[in-house]
């Protein structure tokens, strides 16, 4: 769907707030004609620490470089080189088995690949385990949350084994309306936290690691070992900043644009979505259509009408239907729910028809 010119789009990462242009009239007013260029790095490090609760806090130019290099620390302080967590942990699934690749490390899945993980999940590990990786939300799964005092339960569990506890909060900010409480407190269960610099951010690229000093201190040796140690990264760090003053502030007002939209699709019928309700900001819309055709019809609406309402379609067990993702962020709050139906009843009509 890139070919066609994009002007309105559904998905959260659309070209249509990527562009050099407009990001860097977003960023001039973060920085002065006497800022150096390491001062946004070290801005944006104390802020993720202060918003997360941290001691310590430390930019990397990847999150798959932050999150493999958390488990490298936390497993040679063990001499375990398992880590756990969900089936559908985003370090297994999307970036090629970096953690074993590079560190030796080796990924333990725990629990049914099709619902969140559970506590007796965890306590029949039978290995000793250097970590677990909670992903919060569980983005393959719709969005889904554990209820607050299950995520407790369990971390309390894994801890009394001699694990860390990592979380992969990429999506920390999408789920803290859920938990309602500071994002300190939901990051002060584990012993390091990812944040990712342009998921809900919506910054260019980056993440940043927080935990205690030694932990961070550790990190930034590994990080120096893989290249990660860049300099001049203020335009990354510009771009989360950004962010951090303009986005997360209104993360309750779009799960609440999410809430509307869900139950205005799901009251139509033509497409389900799932969770009903969602937790976050993030749900899947399931499409009673083949991926290939429901691919052609996004590409067909967005040539006609330059309304983007997809990137990427998931393919499902069952070859007659598929599904997509919907993040709501500053582009979806365009779209009101009554429109999304009619969008989704012109997709599937075209999907159907071939």
């Amino acid at each position: 769907m890139g070919g066609s010119v994009v002007r309105r789009s559904l998905a959260l990462h659309s070209v249509l707030r990527l562009k050099p242009h407009d990001l860097l009239r977003q960023w001039a007013d973060l920085v002065g004609p006497e800022t150096l260029p390491e001062e946004p790095v070290a801005v944006l490090e104390a802020r993720i620490a202060e918003l997360v609760g941290t001691p310590a806090a430390l930019f990397f130019p990847t999150g798959a470089m932050a999150q493999q290099v958390a488990l490298r620390v936390h497993a040679q302080r063990r001499g375990r080189w398992t880590f756990a967590g969900h089936p559908h942990l985003h370090l297994d699934n999307w970036e090629l088995q970096g953690y074993n690749a590079v560190h030796g490390l080796r990924f333990h899945p725990v629990g049914d690949r099709n619902q969140l993980l559970r506590k007796a999940d965890l306590a029949a590990v039978g290995e000793p385990l250097a970590a677990v990786v909670w992903e919060l939300p569980q983005r393959d799964l719709g969005g889904l949350l554990p209820e607050w005092e299950q995520l407790c339960e369990q971390v309390d569990l894994v801890r009394s084994r001699g694990a860390a506890v990592h979380l992969d909060g990429g999506r920390i900010f999408e789920a803290q309306p859920f938990y309602d409480r500071p994002h300190a407190e939901i990051a002060g269960l584990f012993d390091t936290v990812y944040v990712s610099l342009y998921k809900g951010l919506q910054g260019v690229r980056g993440a940043v690691l927080a935990g205690d000093e030694e932990t961070v201190a550790e990190a930034a040796v590994w990080r120096k070992r893989l290249g990660g140690a860049i300099p001049n990264a203020w335009p990354l760090a510009l771009g989360a900043l950004a962010g951090l003053d303009r986005l997360v502030p209104r993360m309750a007002e779009f799960r609440d644009h999410a809430v509307a939209i869900a139950a205005a699709l799901n009251a139509d019928g033509t497409v389900r979505v799932f969770p009903d309700p969602p937790q976050t900001p993030l749900f899947h819309v399931h499409v009673p259509a083949a991926k290939a055709a429901v691919e052609r019809a996004g590409a067909r609406m967005l040539a006609e009408t330059g309304t983007q309402l997809f990137i990427k379609v998931r393919s499902s067990p069952d070859p007659s239907r598929c599904s997509f993702e919907i993040t709501v962020g500053e582009n979806a709050m365009e779209f009101d729910p009554d429109e999304v139906v009619e969008l989704a009843r012109d997709l599937v009509n075209r999907a159907q028809a071939g």
